[in-house]
């Protein structure tokens, strides 16, 4: 009878063992989302797999502002923790990287489209993935643009886009309309050119340089670069250089739906409020071109704080098991069309066309193989008080108070000062 009960008991353990090895061998997935307006999308998602596959999938949506502190929290829980997470930016590397897998290799890059918007390791190593973007460059209404003799294909780099800027802003009571809307220095609209065309710059730099990480300086190579557009937005304007900080960002924009002008720097986000007043037709975006050498084959100023990172310390099943969620997100359609629906554009080969027009430009630019202007300025020190600087220069410049070298100034020792001043 014991030879019986035991006999029983070992057949018992196998079965347990066997069973818990089964559970360990098909992996769960955790998915920690920091988008909490994309919550109900992700939880029906996570349904519809479990329902195809018979694989858990559990999302848990940090609450507006509380990523951090969520995903500190959660990584505690050890084998309970998170197997798919967000990592930000270059300086959430530093901080997560020793729990970010390497995806090089794995089916998920091998479905994307570009790399531009991945976040490597100092090793080299791809640790997150950039799953969908935002992108801004020169708006432009290609119904004036024609009606000025003009089409897009017309603008390839500065040269051309100088040469089409000029003539519109020569003819422009003509026309009835200019080439640039107002580069207004207000806070409502600074922030187009003390961040985001600072970008040009930049971008160049770094590229050049092999800048991975915030630098402690800058040299301000291609300040030339940026010289040439700002003098382009600012001449070929019916707006007054010398009252640039009195127009705000809504004027910008109101000049540009009611066809005051053909071109306008912006980005994706305006295309809702733009196409309810142009018809969506007639609207493009072009890369803002400066005259780097080359120019010709940039795509969109583009980039992302989206980026999956899978949990390096999750089990052996857990990463496989995520690794294959993702890859059916990107690559199903009902994956796909949720992203589409919540993100936009998404640099996948099976990405549903966005309605968003300017997202299709920025797509056909990289199926064409442009490179990305990325998003150098989240390298920026100090951001607030580096593009205060910036602003004060380009207000002083282009009043005629103040030379270009007030804004060199600004631009490398604020840099300086600002590092300096958060290190």
């Amino acid at each position: 009878m014991r030879k019986f009960v035991a006999l029983l008991l070992a057949l018992a353990m196998t079965l347990t063992i066997v069973s818990i090895a089964s559970a360990d061998e098909t992996g769960k997935v955790y998915y920690l989302n920091f988008k909490p307006e994309a919550d109900q999308a992700w939880q029906d998602l996570a349904a519809e797999y479990t329902k195809q596959t018979g694989v858990e999938v559990k999302v848990l949506t940090a609450a507006s502002g509380t990523y951090s502190d969520t995903l500190t929290s959660e990584m505690e829980k050890k084998d309970a923790a998170p197997t798919l997470f967000q990592i930000g930016n270059a300086e959430g590397v530093a901080t997560w990287g020793d729990y970010a897998l390497a995806l090089d290799g794995t089916d998920l890059i091998n479905e994307m489209t570009t790399a531009d918007f991945n976040l490597k390791n100092a090793n080299g190593e791809t640790v997150a993935v950039g799953y969908c973007y935002e992108a801004y460059g020169i708006i432009t209404n290609k119904a004036l643009l024609e009606k000025a003799g003009y089409t897009v294909a017309d603008i390839t780099n500065f040269e051309s886009l100088k040469k089409v800027a000029d003539d519109i802003h020569a003819r422009a009571a003509e026309l009835g309309f200019d080439a640039f809307t107002s580069a207004g220095l207000d806070g409502s609209s600074s922030w187009r050119f003390s961040g985001h065309l600072t970008n040009m710059p930049l971008f160049y730099e770094f590229r050049d340089d092999g800048i991975t990480e915030q630098p402690a300086t800058v040299k301000g190579t291609y300040l030339n670069a940026y010289k040439n557009i700002w003098d382009l937005y600012i001449t070929d304007s019916a707006a007054d250089p010398a009252k640039l900080s009195t127009y705000t960002g809504d004027a910008a924009q109101e000049e540009f739906a009611t066809g005051k002008a053909v071109f306008f720097q912006n980005g994706t986000w305006t295309y809702a409020d733009l196409s309810a007043a142009i018809d969506p037709a007639n609207l493009t975006m072009l890369p803002i071109y400066c005259g780097v050498e080359g120019e010709e084959n940039a795509a969109l100023c583009a980039g992302t704080e989206n980026c999956w990172a899978v949990n390096s310390k999750a089990s052996e099943a857990d990463q496989k098991a995520t690794l294959d969620f993702l890859k059916w997100v990107v690559t199903s359609d009902e994956g796909t069309k949720m992203m589409a629906e919540q993100f936009g554009p998404i640099p996948f080969k099976n990405a549903k066309e966005p309605e968003n027009v300017f997202f299709k430009d920025a797509n056909e630019m990289l199926a064409a193989g442009k490179y990305v202007v990325t998003w150098a300025f989240n390298y920026t020190p100090d951001v607030d008080n580096w593009r205060a600087g910036i602003v004060s220069a380009l207000e002083q410049y282009s009043a005629g108070s103040a030379d270009w070298s007030e804004l060199e100034y600004a631009f490398v020792d604020g840099w300086a000062k600002c590092y300096e001043a958060t290190h």
